[in-house]
């Protein structure tokens, strides 16, 4: 089943094998890695079929980020099942495009599907406590703190305080419920 979420500058759609030199060349590099739980480095290619292989497979979804301006493969943004109704979200941008607010956008459009199609009841996200670029793009979205973990890192090979984050349907800074136009987002 195809799935492409549409906001004003992105197309969030499922990754493809084609797209796996893309997914090493931004994930790969020791600065994102860095910042996210699950992801080695260094980042192979076999890492990267790994993950097309699996992706969305075990409840959820992943897709990748692209530009409408030149469909270039920029990151990665979803959600996986964490309980019943309960979904932790997760994303990623390769360094070029940070601070352009394109995390910000295809998370939010990842939230409004995430409560309206897939019937999350709330989300979870967190971030390392030296990642706090991260932690404003989750309260943006009307995320709210839910305490302090220590989280595996695998590039890091240890443990790292992570900020916990919590998000219900009443909190989104997204009217959630509203048309898909309004909504940002298509299922073709």
């Amino acid at each position: 089943m195809s799935l492409i979420l549409e906001t004003e500058r992105l197309v969030l759609r499922r990754p493809l094998p084609s797209d796996a030199k893309a997914i090493v060349a931004g994930v790969g590099e020791w600065q994102v890695a860095r910042n996210l739980a699950s992801v080695p480095h260094p980042y192979t290619l076999e890492d990267a079929e790994a993950f097309l292989a699996r992706a969305g497979t075990a409840g959820g979804v992943a897709l990748g980020i692209t530009l409408k301006s030149g469909a270039d493969y920029i990151g990665g943004c979803g959600v996986h099942v964490r309980g019943p109704s309960v979904y932790e979200m997760g994303y990623w941008l390769a360094r070029p495009y940070w601070g352009f607010g394109y995390a910000t956008e295809a998370a939010r459009a990842v939230v409004a599907y995430a409560f309206d199609v897939l019937g999350a009841a709330y989300l979870t996200a967190g971030w390392f406590s030296d990642n706090p670029a991260s932690g404003r793009v989750l309260e943006k979205l009307g995320f709210l703190p839910a305490g302090l973990s220590l989280r595996d890192c695998l590039a890091r090979h240890e443990r790292i305080f992570c900020h916990d984050m919590i998000l219900e349907p009443a909190l989104a800074t997204i009217p959630v419920g509203a048309p898909p136009v309004a909504r940002g987002w298509v299922q073709p």
